[in-house]
């Protein structure tokens, strides 16, 4: 389902490909969630990073446990 290169791990399947999509579909809807209501970039930026540090930590650990 992935494949390790050095220290990331690209899908190269058609159900990595699916993991990888949703993974991105929830990045974008945090960050139009909290965008909307920020005053400014550091708002932007201070409410996105927990939710994207835990969903590519998730992520990660998904990855490596699928790939070759």
């Amino acid at each position: 389902m992935f494949k390790k290169n050095k220290w990331m791990y690209y899908p190269t399947s058609l159900s990595g490909w699916i993991i990888t999509l949703v993974f991105l579909a929830l990045i974008a809807q945090i960050f139009i969630a909290v965008d909307s209501k920020s005053h400014s970039v550091s708002d932007t930026f201070y409410g996105v990073l927990p939710y994207v540090i835990s969903y590519v930590v998730i992520y990660w650990w998904l990855a490596s446990r699928l790939s070759r």
